[in-house]
């Protein structure tokens, strides 16, 4: 696989981390005093020191991954970005009240897939495809990570889940696959990383809180409510999606990508729900806090970026950072 382009700089953190994945043999001074956890800078400079665990970067060293000098600069924009989320929503340990909202599909939805469904055109969909690529193209790799952090029956059960999301055995099904497919078909560069530098900070926190939540043992139950939410919420949104695919008449291979989530996904919620949250909750009940803290996280997250990308198209502008003719 070739190594994804490094993109430009936001500000002076992701320059800081951009130094560092370079080879800067000391981290610049720089300080998130000021920087806002959920803005450019620090969402780029927080996805740029990550993605080292997933793929090559132009010109970065693979053992930047583990670099002291990273880390130190990562740590304190984590902290930044879940004191944020931490404000943003509700504290309780309820689990239940939390999934609650996501058991129910809104009779009158105004969301992206609901925009696209209706009335969108391929370049509303084109938009929406780059937006969502960030994470498609890995997709289930940061819940990879739950795995070694869970015991019996929530481990066997969230193996099985991954097992579908990796195509069950079958290289040409792994849902990243199908969705590079997809964008293949739309007219896109489905290559990993193309399209880092129009993405949103929106769009990046969406992406970042799973590898937050992942990378830490202490957030376990905040990224099994994580996946949990992103398992329930397919199948409609994959759904209305390959409605719209269909009325563009889109190639059987754009929407393969969503079909397969409507059927794949409704059973995984159920998976999820009973015998993943459900055995973790059994074994650790004190997880039940940030089980609900990653669900509603989750949500706020995904509504923050729906309604500006939402707001861009209301407003007749582009919701990535430059209109995709020009990246």
């Amino acid at each position: 696989m070739a190594p994804a382009p490094l993109p430009e700089a936001r500000g002076p953190l992701s320059a800081a981390v951009r130094d560092v994945l370079l080879g800067a043999v000391t981290a610049p001074e720089v300080t998130v005093a000021g920087a806002d956890p959920l803005g450019e800078d620090l969402q780029l400079a927080l996805y740029l020191s990550y993605e080292p665990h997933y793929r090559a970067l132009e010109g970065v060293a693979d053992e930047r991954e583990w670099d002291p000098a990273l880390l130190g600069l990562r740590r304190p924009m984590e902290e930044a970005f879940l004191a944020a989320l931490r404000e943003a929503v509700p504290a309780d340990a309820d689990v239940d009240a939390a999934l609650e909202p996501l058991l129910v599909e809104p009779v009158d939805g105004h969301g992206v897939s609901h925009r696209l469904m209706d009335e969108g055109d391929w370049d509303l969909m084109r938009e929406y495809l780059v937006h969502r690529s960030l994470y498609q193209l890995k997709e289930s790799d940061p819940q990879a990570w739950l795995i070694p952090r869970l015991e019996g029956q929530a481990k066997a059960s969230l193996v099985a889940v991954a097992f579908d999301e990796f195509g069950g055995g079958h290289g040409e099904r792994v849902h990243a696959r199908l969705f590079a497919d997809l964008m293949d078909g739309a007219g896109l560069d489905s290559s990993y990383g193309r399209y880092l530098d129009l993405a949103p900070a929106s769009t990046l926190a969406t992406v970042n809180v799973m590898s937050l939540f992942g990378l830490h043992r202490a957030l376990r139950g905040a990224a099994a409510g994580n996946f949990a939410v992103l398992e329930i919420t397919s199948p409609p949104g994959a759904r209305r999606m390959a409605k719209a695919l269909e009325r563009l008449g889109a190639e059987e291979r754009c929407v393969r990508f969503f079909t397969e989530h409507i059927e794949a996904d409704a059973v995984h919620e159920q998976v999820m729900r009973r015998y993943v949250l459900g055995d973790l909750l059994s074994r650790e009940p004190e997880l039940a806090a940030d089980v609900s803290f990653g669900i509603r996280a989750t949500v706020w997250l995904d509504d923050r970026w729906a309604d500006q990308v939402v707001s861009a198209w209301d407003a007749g502008r582009t919701s990535l950072r430059r209109p995709l003719t020009e990246g």
